[in-house]
């Protein structure tokens, strides 16, 4: 069986709460999907806003070259009671110059009285319509049959009627969509079995019958993929599964299902579920989300084992603990040490650094983490401070600078502005190193207090602040509490997670910090 892909995260996707794409944004998200291999990339509706309209404009221009996928434009049928060849809908989408438009359409006989206010009949009408104007212009066509199933349940007969309107116009794909979310497996797959039987492309007059649908029970992956068992050979998705409310069907995950637990390697371009990790924090960071760390497949912690009898196993064979290689989608495994964990991680993790680690080194570390984590640290997500214990417990010499001291001193001024300055003295060598340095508070003033020092001496151009996270311990110590922060920072090269404990909220951003700037000087060495 051949399954085309179709991901509509420029279109559906962006309903998420918090997404706001310039047409940039899109211009790029679309090149990044293209590079998977899906046969189609929805791009949006043009006509509805002229940030989407816009976006084929450029795209029509050249802006927008896809080397794999065909680009569709998506609106609605024409509206009741009016003349398809006259509606500002269908003259948007057909202006919008796309090989396929996919036309929305009622199928559900509730909403046509309720929501459109009109009648059986003339939603009928138009639907064929609406799709005998595409195809007349030479577009092919989708039509995407709004709330299907809860249609299905409500008349049966109208919801084919709906369907047999839409073929008659010309549509080559009937996509059946459960817009609210809320089908399970079992119900997914009886209605499509029956509706592929009714229309599908093995009967007279048969076309290709979709499946799109919403995450509203968790169930999004799973209602695509049994649909497929059922008869479909056309699947929408999105992307991470964003999209309204609680997203769509998550293609980040149906791919890798598709292509390594199903054996279908024609769904995406060569390699490209190798690809497939990178591709959706790509997506991600344009969009500024964030990829969840537990997503099948493509989270940060999608194989990262904490618990020793876990890794202990790993060590053995990693198949024994994990239902893919991490690296066939372009994952990797990640041991996490905590409390939890057992003499076998510590082990495999310090191979990582390239150090062969005997068990007894092994057994100080471990104990020596428990030691700090019951102060308060945290290891299992810092593994740049990790390294650096460990390195520093086998005696290599790590340290680039010593501090000496620094202050920092916030000044709130009558305007009511905020101006945060620190001083940093520190050591390089035998030589001490003096810098001052304001900034928005009074870490960003110690940061750049700090690199005023080092400027020129040690090489840190390149470090930034990515995240910055703080969480109080002991929440009954009111604001003498202790506080753990946990930094990323990036360079060109990778990340450097790194954390900080103490009662001084601004002590434990020094002690991550330093150990980020300590972790780039060292990769920067090839340490």
């Amino acid at each position: 069986m051949t399954v085309e892909l179709y991901d509509t995260t420029l279109r559906d996707g962006t309903q998420q709460e918090g997404i706001s794409l310039s047409v940039e944004d899109k211009l790029r998200v679309a090149r990044t999907i293209d590079a998977l291999g899906v046969p189609y990339i929805e791009g949006g509706w043009p006509g509805a806003n002229p940030k989407d309209t816009e976006f084929f404009k450029r795209a029509a221009a050249g802006e927008l070259e896809l080397a794999n996928a065909t680009l569709v434009a998506f609106g609605m049928t024409r509206k009741p009671n009016r003349d398809a060849a006259g509606d500002e809908n269908l003259a948007a989408l057909l202006a919008a110059a796309t090989p396929i438009v996919t036309l929305v359409g009622k199928s559900d006989i509730r909403h046509v009285t309720h929501a459109i206010n009109t009648t059986g009949e003339e939603n009928l009408a138009m639907l064929q319509s609406s799709f005998e104007l595409i195809r007349g212009e030479g577009r092919r066509a989708f039509y995407d049959a709004e709330h299907f199933f809860d249609g299905y349940r409500r008349d049966r007969a109208y919801a084919l009627d709906a369907l047999r309107a839409a073929i008659a116009g010309g549509a080559e794909c009937v996509v059946l969509c459960d817009t609210n979310g809320g089908m399970l497996p079992r119900e997914v797959e009886q209605v499509v079995a029956d509706v592929v039987a009714e229309v599908g492309g093995d009967g007279p007059g048969g076309v290709q019958v979709g499946i799109h649908v919403h995450n509203d029970t968790d169930c999004a992956v799973a209602n695509s993929l049994i649909a497929m068992d059922a008869g479909v050979t056309h699947v929408q998705g999105t992307l991470n599964g964003i999209g309204e409310r609680t997203g769509n069907a998550n293609l980040s995950s149906i791919i890798p299902n598709l292509t390594l637990k199903m054996g279908m390697t024609d769904v995406v371009g060569d390699g490209a579920v190798g690809r497939i990790t990178h591709i959706a924090h790509q997506v991600a960071e344009i969009m500024n989300l964030s990829v969840r760390p537990s997503a099948p497949y493509v989270g940060n912690a999608a194989f990262a084992h904490k618990a020793g009898l876990h890794v202990s196993a790993l060590a053995k064979d990693t198949d024994l603990y994990q239902h893919v290689d991490p690296g066939s989608v372009g994952n990797r495994i990640r041991l996490l040490v905590s409390e939890l964990a057992g003499r076998a991680t510590v082990v495999m993790k310090g191979a990582d650094m390239g150090l062969d680690l005997d068990s007894a080194d092994a057994m100080a570390i471990l104990e020596r983490v428990k030691e700090l984590e019951h102060l308060g640290y945290s290891f299992e997500a810092a593994d740049a401070s990790f390294e650096l214990l460990v390195r520093r417990h086998t005696g290599q010499d790590v340290e680039r600078f010593v501090l000496e001291s620094f202050r920092t001193i916030v000044e709130r001024r009558e305007d009511g502005s905020m101006v945060a300055e620190a001083t940093v003295k520190v050591w390089v060598g035998d030589t001490r190193l003096i810098g001052v340095g304001e900034g928005n508070g009074p870490v960003s003033a110690l940061d750049h207090a700090f690199r005023a020092a080092i400027g020129g001496v040690l090489p840190l151009d390149e470090l930034h602040l990515a995240d910055y996270k703080v969480r109080i311990l002991d929440a009954k110590a009111g604001t003498n509490a202790t506080t753990r922060v946990l930094i990323t920072s990036s360079d060109a090269d990778r990340e450097y997670t790194t954390v900080g404990v103490d009662a001084n909220v601004i002590e434990a951003s020094w002690q991550a910090m330093s150990d980020a700037y300590t972790a780039s000087l060292l990769a920067r060495e090839g340490a």
